[in-house]
């Protein structure tokens, strides 16, 4: 990709536990081009979350850490800067929408006051501009009567209408990129709709690139062009997401996707019934072991791949898959 707006190599994130040191995030590698959104995907505790932490400089302090490798923002090297150089970046060049907007947001301050408290930090707007455009920004991201509700507080609010509150602020600056940390969690298929249409016009409008982390195939389907498939803090699979839809690469990959009922038009005859990925995410003490951290709950593994790590292997249209047996996934 030529002149990626964000360029993550060999990055490796070490978290300190009562365990010893253990590597949350192991040798990930991606870009992010201009006005594109991509996808993370992958079990809880597969290092999605994580990943976004560290483009924001928001790893937990005292036991986490960039232990190696590089995020390049529009050519600047994230890992080097200063906190203060990180506080101006983010929610002026990179903001984030995370998951939860009941516990994101100030209960004893209206959703105006916290909008216009991120423009004024930001853009150094007058109290009065900065309420004004509070307005605007929820009138955009389409509360009604947003001239009213602006002072409303967050428990006068339905679930959906916070997480378009958290959106605004996100927006607020007009961000390069948005990542959004599984954006619908617990809201109801019908205002998931409406916020991933949301996304999808905002994107337009502004040309913001987004980074969507989730664990379901179907809103991946519904709002990437390229999706990163993470299994225990690596990279899985890598690619285009209509060629990893309908070929993937890793039993992993393949196994989520089989979990989807309606994400393939046509369900062949072995896709009858539902499918499930057996057994769990291995525990994070085991994340740095040399071997393919999937082989415990793989059907097709051999001696490789319990000894040997499978490093990224090239295929058509981009596609990257880490296992020794891509070929016959």
């Amino acid at each position: 990709m030529a002149n990626p707006l964000l360029k993550i190599e060999n990055l490796r994130i070490e978290l300190t536990t009562r365990d010893g040191v253990a590597p949350v995030i192991d040798d990930l590698s991606f870009e992010l081009g201009q006005n594109e959104a991509i996808s993370f995907v992958g079990e809880s505790g597969c290092g999605k979350s994580m990943t976004a932490l560290a483009i924001m400089g928001l790893l937990p302090e005292k036991i986490g850490r960039v232990a190696s490798g590089s995020i390049l923002f529009d050519g600047e090297e994230l890992t080097q800067a200063s906190d203060a150089r990180l506080r101006e970046i983010r929610g002026n060049e990179i903001s984030m929408i995370f998951q939860e907007p009941m516990t994101s947001l100030n209960p004893v301050y209206s959703v105006g006051e916290q909008i216009a408290e991120v423009i004024r930090a930001h853009q150094g707007l007058s109290k009065k501009a900065a309420w004004d455009m509070a307005a605007d920004l929820l009138d955009a991201v389409r509360i009604p009567n947003a001239r009213k509700r602006v002072g409303d507080y967050p428990f006068q609010m339905s679930g959906g209408q916070r997480q378009r509150v958290m959106i605004a602020i996100a927006l607020a600056c007009q961000p390069k990129i948005l990542i959004a940390d599984e954006p619908t969690t617990a809201l109801d298929v019908t205002v998931q709709a409406q916020i991933f249409d949301l996304l999808r016009d905002l994107r337009k409008e502004t040309g913001t690139s987004i980074i969507m982390i989730t664990h379901d195939m179907g809103a991946v389907a519904e709002m990437a062009e390229r999706m990163i498939v993470m299994y225990a803090g690596r990279g899985a699979e890598i690619g285009p997401v209509d060629q990893i839809i309908e070929h993937a690469r890793h039993p992993y990959t393949k196994g989520l996707i089989s979990c989807v009922p309606h994400i393939i038009s046509q369900l062949t005859e072995d896709r009858e019934r539902l499918t499930e990925v057996p057994g769990i995410v291995p525990g994070l003490a085991q994340f740095g072991r040399d071997m393919c951290l999937f082989a415990s709950r793989c059907n097709i593994r051999s001696g490789r791949c319990l000894e040997e790590r499978p490093p990224m292997q090239r295929f058509e249209n981009g596609q990257l898959a880490a296992c020794w047996h891509a070929e016959d996934v």
